[in-house]
């Protein structure tokens, strides 16, 4: 008997310690516990959003192929920011780790702990360009618009550049 599979597209990020290893770890533990990965972009360098005096963030953008409920694929990415050394201290603060569910399916869903689409991906450059990369045609349920219009009438001003480690370097 074959399960509906629901598609997620999450944002994983941070910008303590090795965020290189950090981003590898979450999207192993995502295969392993939330569902298959089926398509990734690049990692993606910003400085930080909301409280800028922190390290850059690195971002990547994810395709999930899940049999979770969205209530239930939170609770799973909650648990994994939480196995990988994740505190949740301040809003905007530096993290090791942050797993957002950007889209699931098409749903809208407006619950206490869960917002889908997440409320502010259309205002966050560090959203939509990973997320151009791997889903630029993607509507947005409630804004039906795709990834790459949102992208280009994008207010935020700041620079998100592909990034490289080099010779170790991260």
């Amino acid at each position: 008997m074959a399960l509906f599979m629901n598609y997620a597209y999450l944002l994983t990020g941070g910008n303590l310690g090795d965020r290189t290893e950090n981003l590898h770890q979450a999207e192993i533990w995502i295969d392993r516990q939330a569902g298959r990965v089926i398509k990734k972009s690049a990692l993606y360098e910003t400085a930080a959003w909301g409280n800028v005096l922190q390290p850059d963030y690195l971002n990547q953008a994810i395709l999930v192929e899940t049999n979770l409920t969205a209530i239930e694929l939170l609770r799973t990415l909650l648990q994994i920011e939480k196995q990988l050394g994740r505190l949740r201290q301040e809003k905007y603060g530096a993290r090791i780790i942050d797993i957002d569910l950007l889209f699931f399916n098409n749903e809208i869903i407006h619950l206490p702990n869960l917002s889908v689409p997440h409320p502010q991906l259309q205002n966050r450059r560090f959203v939509l360009v990973p997320m151009t990369e791997i889903a630029p045609q993607f509507v947005h349920p409630q804004l039906k618009k795709t990834i790459e219009t949102l992208l280009s009438s994008c207010p935020d001003p700041l620079d998100v550049k592909k990034f490289y480690a080099t010779n170790g370097v991260k």
